[in-house]
C-alpha cells in the first residue's frame, strides 16, 4: 500500500491508460479522483467509480482553466490534500502542415500541451500546501521521434517532454518532482491515431519485443514515477516502447 493517505488526481482517468493509472493507485491505498471529458454514468460503465469510496469523478475539459481550476478544488475540498498529479489527457491529431486547420491545431494543441501547463499550474500551489508531491506527465514516443501526417500531435507531445524538464527545474524546491512518461502505440488503440483496424498489425514488425503496449505496462511506469521509489527522479522521460525508439 504505497499511496496510503495520499491523493492522486488523474486526467484522461476514463480512457485506457488512465482507467489503469486511477484503478492502481487506488488498489495501492491513494484516494483518486478521476477526471475525463465524459459523463458519470459513461465513465462508471467503463470502470467501478463506488459513490463514496476512494474514487471520485469530476467531468472537465483540460482545455479550460477555470474547470481546472475547479478540479484541483474539489480534490482539496475531498480529501484536504494533494500528492499526485498524473496530467494524462489527450487527444489525437492527424495532417500535415497545409492539411490542418487552425482550429484543429488549436484544439489538440490546447488539450495535449496547455491542458498539461494547466494542471501543473494549478496542482502546485496545492501539493506545496500538502509539503510535495509528484507531477507525471503523459507525453507519447511521437514526441521523441519524428513521424509522417500527425504534426499536431507531435509537436505538442514534444513539447510536453520539454515541459517536464522545465517544471521539475521550477518546482525542485518545493518538493515537487515532475517526470513524463512516452508511451508506445497501444494494443487495441481507440485514438484517432490508431483508428484504422490494420493499424497495429503494421506497427508490430516496429516493436523489437514483439508486441504493443498495454495500459497496464504504461500504468506501471506512471505509479513508480509517483511513487517513492523515484524519490531521486525528476526532470526525466521514462520511455515505455517494447524498444521502438531505440532503434
Amino acid at each position: 500500500m504505497r499511496f496510503d493517505n495520499r491523493v492522486a488526481i488523474v486526467t484522461g482517468g476514463a480512457g485506457e491508460i488512465g482507467s489503469a493509472t486511477a484503478a492502481r493507485f487506488a488498489r495501492e491505498g491513494a484516494s483518486v479522483l478521476v477526471a475525463d471529458t465524459i459523463t458519470r454514468d459513461r465513465a462508471t460503465a467503463r470502470m467501478p467509480l463506488p459513490p463514496n469510496g476512494p474514487m471520485e469523478y469530476a467531468q472537465i475539459d483540460v482545455s479550460r482553466e477555470e474547470q481546472v481550476a475547479q478540479m484541483v478544488e474539489t480534490a482539496m475540498g475531498r480529501w484536504g490534500r494533494l500528492d499526485i498529479l498524473v496530467a494524462n489527457a489527450g487527444i489525437g491529431g492527424l495532417g500535415a502542415a497545409d492539411q490542418i486547420s487552425l482550429d484543429d491545431w488549436n484544439r489538440v494543441l490546447g488539450v495535449n500541451l496547455t491542458g498539461v501547463f494547466l494542471c501543473i499550474k494549478y496542482a502546485v500551489p496545492a501539493m506545496r500546501k500538502s509539503g510535495g508531491g509528484s507531477i507525471v506527465n503523459t507525453a507519447s514516443v511521437m514526441g521523441l521521434v519524428g513521424t509522417r501526417g500527425a504534426l499536431p500531435y507531435t509537436a505538442a507531445k514534444g513539447a510536453v517532454v520539454n515541459l517536464t524538464r522545465s517544471a521539475a527545474l521550477d518546482h525542485a524546491g518545493d518538493g515537487i518532482r515532475v517526470n513524463a512518461v512516452c508511451p508506445g502505440h497501444l494494443e487495441k488503440a481507440t485514438t484517432q491515431a490508431a483508428a484504422r483496424p490494420s493499424r497495429n498489425e503494421e506497427l508490430l514488425p516496429e516493436y523489437p519485443l514483439g508486441r504493443l503496449a498495454r495500459p497496464e505496462d504504461v500504468a506501471n511506469a506512471i505509479v513508480f514515477l509517483a511513487s517513492d521509489e523515484a524519490a531521486f527522479i525528476t526532470g526525466s522521460t521514462l520511455v515505455v516502447d517494447g524498444g521502438f525508439t531505440a532503434k
